[in-house]
């Protein structure tokens, strides 16, 4: 008889190697890897990449990893002004579209267009809608179906992946 403990822990086992095989699977045709190979405007070897970057910045950004919820000052900043790609600086989101979102992440209803690429994401076991920095490839977060108008969308961004420069 097998019993409830060897049930949970089998089970465990089989969603963390199902998680394991999706981060693997992840960066397959993924933004940062597309960047490493010169698919984008901006590209640096990682070395160069982490000379540049904080270790945190370069774990989102590069390895497409997620910071903690609440941790970025920038969910609190509500000055006028342009939030950038840490990675590149290229111009991502105006102060004018960030709202409080109370997931515990710097949010957008839009990005500055034609500024930021998006693509499906299907790590975690789940299909998301990816956002990355169309200039260096960096990741940036994703965009989900549920935010205010105008436009519905709620960018949901690391704020480690972002600096902002005051209007």
């Amino acid at each position: 008889m097998v019993s409830r403990r060897q049930i949970l822990l089998g089970t465990a086992g089989v969603a963390a190697a199902a998680a394991g095989g999706a981060v693997l699977l992840r960066g397959h045709g993924s933004p940062a890897t597309a960047a490493a190979d010169g698919k984008f405007e901006i590209t640096k070897t990682p070395e160069e990449w982490r000379k540049i970057l904080t270790p945190e910045q370069y774990a989102v950004l590069r390895e497409e990893d997620t910071e903690a919820r609440w941790t970025s000052p920038l969910n609190k900043e509500k000055r006028q002004g342009t939030f950038v790609c840490a990675g590149c600086d290229l111009p991502v989101f105006k102060s004018e579209t960030k709202f409080e979102s109370g997931t515990g992440w710097p949010s957008f209803y839009a990005p500055i267009e034609g500024n930021v690429g998006v693509q499906q994401d299907f790590s975690w076991g789940m299909s998301r809608d990816e956002v990355h920095c169309r200039r260096c490839g960096g990741h940036l977060g994703h965009v989900f179906n549920d935010g205010p108008k105008p436009t519905g969308l709620r960018y949901c961004i690391n704020g480690v992946s972002l600096k902002f420069v005051p209007a």
